[in-house]
């Protein structure tokens, strides 16, 4: 496959081509709209790398005879380069896509005491439709992310979203208890994630500028699992089980109509076709980049199962993917495990089901404080980072700086809400306030490892933010199961207190790695072949990224290499 991972948010895959052997008629044959066919060979190879060019060069070369668009020859027309209005237009309808697949992961759990008296199957059996439709969902996002960046990503999440409301069918008319596992199962399945929505960043904005659109899609992905418990309270408490089901298609259903008729293509390769098919009605003899590699060379089974192993390689040999995306995922599994148990918590208080959904606002609230936090430390992480051109730490490890303020929250927020959930007389308030610790640690640990990702792995970034989201995920369908048994059975008379003291302790590990990550990065990722092939790119004068800043006039287009070397 080629240029197969601009989901990585920033960069384009480095997948090297090779041009050892090409004859000088071949190379003379080959031209391109940015004038590299008046270069002699010599020059042709030198510029492009001897024998190797990266994607990105080979939108220049083209096929013999034939001219190739590429961002530079038209980049006007491509995402990067949309009006602002229209880019947060996009965001907008982005948001509630994320919205709505977050949405589907906890509204189920409102239906559990339904399921559980209609088909006469335990509590816990019946959480095995909300733990099934977590796990496919973290091996959905990643089967679908090649495919938005071969196909487009509008047409993939449109599927995406058809078949999700497809699956949604068969659970809310499930004549049996297995019908609704295999519909849940199909469901996550064919949830794409934030693997294509984080890849629409990518296309509309540079890495310098992405973290506001970055921060608005994490706020939507974490928030939707919130959104779920509080109008599933009052969805258990007046209407049926299947109810659950049916108002996620309804949301489903609106938000993939809005997103068909507001939101364009992005991925600038299917642009550029697109594009190139528009100038060949005029006359003009272009193509974009996939109109001349062969459906067999784009789509080679050996390339796809490269691109689906990849993330689950790094997640296990790349020690600072391994260690952020077990934070990430164990407090997003944190979340999942609340939705279950708080049900324990504040049934001591006497809080019926609508009370129960409602104790989820402050989690809401957390993730809030987090997102809007992030605005000034966004602006003064830019203004660092143009300080310190040369500076490694400034580069890379001061996007965590941020997360070494709002981490602790997360042992702070699960050791008060061990110690908070005793029941009366201690008033029920004091749990709320650390539940929102938790939650404001949640967001920013899901937004700064992202960002950090992205940046120290470069052309690697999608896998990496893909074991991030796989970890994410796998982890809160695991821990969705055991969560009942774990608060119920655990120290006797002080079980729900003793059980999120469990919790407290393993978090204490996870949070120091943060600061150790923050001080050693450096170390780390000269000791990884991933982020090293991007230090060496760079220093070769290469780029993985954009070529042309959105915000440049014409006459002064060109590399974005200098602006982007140091990202």
């Amino acid at each position: 496959m080629v240029d197969r991972a601009s989901n990585e948010l920033v960069t384009t895959e480095d997948k090297a081509h090779t041009y050892e052997g090409l004859s000088s008629a071949d190379i003379h044959g080959i031209v391109s709209v940015t004038g590299h066919s008046n270069c002699t060979d010599h020059e042709r190879r030198h510029q492009f790398g001897a024998t190797k060019a990266t994607v990105d060069q080979v939108e220049h070369f083209g096929a013999v005879g034939k001219i190739v668009l590429t961002e530079e020859s038209c980049y006007e027309e491509l995402g990067f380069c949309f009006p602002t209005w229209k880019k947060w237009m996009v965001i907008s309808v982005i948001f509630l896509v994320q919205l709505s697949m977050n949405f589907n992961t906890s509204l189920y759990s409102n239906g559990l005491t339904g399921i559980s008296e209609e088909f006469g199957v335990s509590m816990q059996a019946a959480r095995c439709g909300a733990m099934i439709f977590l796990v496919t969902y973290a091996f959905g996002c990643e089967l679908w992310a090649p495919w938005s960046e071969e196909l487009g990503r509008k047409p993939i999440l449109q599927l995406s979203m058809l078949l999700v409301n497809i699956w949604q069918l068969p659970v809310a008319l499930a004549p049996n208890f297995a019908t609704i596992m295999v519909g849940r199962a199909l469901g996550g399945l064919s949830l794409a994630g934030g693997s294509v929505t984080l890849g629409m960043v990518a296309d509309m904005w540079d890495a310098d500028t992405q973290q506001y659109a970055v921060a608005c899609v994490v706020f939507s992905s974490v928030a939707g699992s919130v959104v779920g418990p509080l109008v599933g309270g009052f969805v258990e408490e007046y209407l049926g089980w299947r109810w659950t089901i049916w108002i996620q298609l309804i949301f489903g259903g609106f938000v993939q109509i809005v997103h068909l008729l507001v939101v364009p293509e992005t991925r600038t390769t299917i642009m550029l076709g697109q594009i190139a098919k528009e100038r060949r009605k005029n006359g003009e003899n272009v193509y974009g980049p996939y109109e001349i590699i062969p459906w067999k060379e784009r789509f080679s089974l050996k390339e796809i199962c490269i691109t689906w192993i990849r993330p689950f390689k790094m997640f296990v040999t790349e020690p600072i993917v391994l260690t952020l995306s077990l934070l990430s995922g164990f407090s997003d599994a944190l979340i999942f495990m609340f939705i279950q148990s708080f049900g324990l918590v504040y049934d001591q208080w006497g809080f019926d089901t609508v009370a129960l959904g409602l104790s989820f606002i402050p989690i809401l609230v957390g993730y809030l404080i987090a997102w809007l936090s992030f605005y000034p430390v966004i602006q003064r992480n830019m203004a660092e980072r143009r300080r310190k051109p040369d500076d490694e730490q400034a580069q890379y490890e001061s996007r965590l700086w941020w997360l070494l303020y709002t981490v602790p929250f997360l042992p702070i927020g699960l050791i008060g809400f061990a110690w908070t959930s005793v029941g009366p007389p201690v008033h029920w308030m004091g749990t709320m306030v650390f539940s929102a610790m938790v939650g404001i640690a949640n967001c920013s640990i899901y937004m700064t490892t992202i960002d950090y990702m992205v940046c120290a792995y470069g052309p690697y970034a999608a896998s990496a933010t893909g074991g991030n989201g796989f970890a994410r995920d796998i982890l809160a369908g695991i821990l969705t199961i055991p969560a009942t048994p774990f608060f119920e059975n655990i120290g006797g008379d002080r079980h729900l207190e003793y059980a999120s003291t469990i919790l407290f302790c393993i978090s204490v590990v996870l949070v120091v790695s943060v600061y150790a990550i923050y001080w050693y990065g450096p170390a780390l990722r000269k000791r990884s072949p991933f982020a090293q092939q991007l230090s060496s790119s760079q220093m070769e004068g290469y780029s993985h990224s954009r070529r042309a800043s959105a915000i440049m006039p014409r006459s002064k287009l060109g590399s974005r290499r200098n602006s982007l070397t140091y990202h």
